[in-house]
């Protein structure tokens, strides 16, 4: 199998040749020294992993030949992450998990506390590539752009619940193991926590769960983590993973 994966943003069929940007080009020959007729494993997040030949590879680009499918696509569970961003390696942290561990949405949201204003919506995305690449998967969740906690909410569908990680509830951590599959999104708070306008809010509106991640405060990345662990262990395709074996 081959080591190196690469994110090709181009459809993928057998036998068919797909061009190499610049700057992939120069990753496979310059940085990791790849040369014609090595061969690589591709994907672009909707036709799989593929396994390629590589027939030029140069400073100007490059192309691939197609040759099998590897694996087949593989999607997340419909679940979303919302999160206030915090530093700049933190947040960077915050996306390339949610890829990893399989958020199908990562959302950025401006919360009353929120200390950043903006945000790199193309640095994160790449982040979030890197993170598909690393990981085996063929999969690599949009990153939205930065926008409002109360916009989003005032158009939200009440189909998708959300599972609020409230640090003001810290206690035993909770199994969600009553709580239904299904559209999802995880919402994590900034590092002083929500306003009580949004406390009030969050709590009134009858699609929001909160949760208790443990007894101990965590920090917006460790919480993130976390909340997607849980989520994926008794909601998720790590549950479907537990049942599939059990049944062997």
């Amino acid at each position: 199998m081959a080591k190196i994966r690469l994110f090709i943003d181009h459809p993928l069929a057998a036998g068919q040749p797909v061009p190499l940007e610049a700057g992939q080009a120069h990753y496979l020959s310059g940085v990791m020294r790849q040369k014609a007729g090595d061969q690589i494993t591709v994907f672009n997040g909707r036709d799989g992993a593929w396994l390629a030949q590589i027939t030029e590879a140069g400073k100007r680009g490059g192309s691939l030949d197609l040759i099998r499918q590897s694996a087949p696509q593989q999607d997340p569970p419909d679940l979303w992450l919302m999160f206030a961003p915090i530093k700049k390696a933190r947040t960077d942290f915050i996306v390339e998990k949610a890829a990893e561990m399989g958020a199908a949405r990562i959302l950025p949201v401006q919360t009353d506390f929120t200390n950043s204003e903006r945000i790199r919506q193309d640095r994160l995305q790449a982040h979030a590539v890197e993170a598909a690449e690393q990981c085996g998967g063929t999969f690599v969740p949009a990153v939205e752009d930065l926008q409002a906690l109360s916009r989003l909410l005032d158009g939200w569908h009440p189909e998708r619940r959300i599972l609020w990680a409230d640090e003001a509830i810290a206690g035993p951590a909770q199994t969600l193991s009553g709580l239904m599959p299904g559209p999802w999104a995880i919402l994590i708070g900034p590092e002083g926590g929500f306003s009580e306008p949004e406390r009030r809010r969050l709590s009134a509106l009858p699609f929001v769960t909160r949760i208790a991640l443990g007894p101990r405060i965590l920090r917006a990345d460790t919480a993130a983590v976390a909340a997607l662990a849980l989520w994926q262990a008794n909601l998720g395709d790590w549950r479907k993973v537990k049942q599939d074996e059990s049944d062997i």
